[in-house]
């Protein structure tokens, strides 16, 4: 399994470096959410929604929000708006950790409900993409809240595996342990503080700042990977899709993006980086 990972990693690097630096920032928010609606097929089947039909409309009801709300990514206003209600839904989810069983059953009550969440998971994280791309330096910041999620994931592994014994949360994902979460905090802050040298915030306090970011950052993928996890335990899927071999499916390679990358957009604003 972990040679699989690793291939298809070396695989998809690349391929996601290209995406982020290349095309200008319109291109680049057509294809980052051509992905995010292939992610939201496979949340509609986390959320119990069998039919294709229904689940194709709510695709297409995802696309139209995001085609109003592109009209407005030069207003500040709707951007910083729209960032900040995912990081709200980010915030409010710790209390569905703590009520694992909230919204379980298989009615059409909840799976509403999950479709809704979907939009306040995916949305939000699409606009902090490209709000932050289209800004001085902006496919580089992407870059650096990427570099950050993937710094995290690495650090959780092996720091996971050679000193893991205190479960996170084991009714939810047994995997995950505390002697992981301190490995990604640890290497996500390293990453965002060298990140953020390289881009030429140089001042102390800046620097400090930046370790902030990347703490925050890598606790809200922490996040992010839980409540995929409790949404997959509820609807009995261990993966989210085989798209990625040793991956899953692209929510499974997503879910801490998400939740990470309006945390780091926020923070970033609130500190004037």
């Amino acid at each position: 399994m972990l040679v699989q990972r690793i291939l298809t990693a070396l695989l998809l690097i690349p391929l996601a470096l290209a995406v982020m630096l290349l095309p200008p920032t319109w291109l680049f928010g057509v294809i980052v959410g051509l992905v995010f609606l292939a992610a939201q097929w496979e949340w509609t089947r986390l959320c119990g929604v069998r039919k294709r039909a229904t689940r194709a409309a709510w695709l297409l009801l995802t696309l139209i929000l995001l085609g109003v709300l592109w009209t407005l990514r030069t207003h500040p206003w709707a951007w910083t708006l729209g960032v900040a209600v995912g990081v709200l839904w980010w915030l409010t989810s710790l209390l569905w950790l703590r009520n694992y069983s909230f919204a379980a059953a298989p009615t059409r009550e909840n799976a509403l409900l999950k479709l809704l969440v979907g939009l306040l998971i995916f949305v939000p994280a699409w606009l902090a993409l490209i709000g932050m791309h289209g800004q001085p330096h902006g496919p580089w910041w992407v870059l650096l809240a990427i570099l950050i999620v993937w710094a995290a994931d690495t650090g959780a592994y092996f720091s996971g595996r050679l000193f893991g014994k205190r479960k996170l949360a084991p009714r939810i994902s047994p995997g995950k342990t505390w002697a992981g979460v301190y490995g990604a905090l640890a290497l996500g802050g390293a990453v965002s503080v060298v990140g953020g040298w390289l881009l030429h915030v140089r001042h102390p306090a800046a620097l400090l700042g930046m370790l902030l970011l990347g703490v925050v950052t890598v606790a809200a993928s922490i996040l992010g990977d839980l409540i995929e996890s409790l949404f997959k335990r509820q609807a009995d899927i261990k993966d989210s899709g085989t798209l990625f071999p040793g991956h899953g499916g692209l929510l499974d390679r997503l879910d801490s993006v998400f939740a990470a990358l309006p945390a780091f957009v926020i923070v970033k604003l609130l500190l004037g980086l």
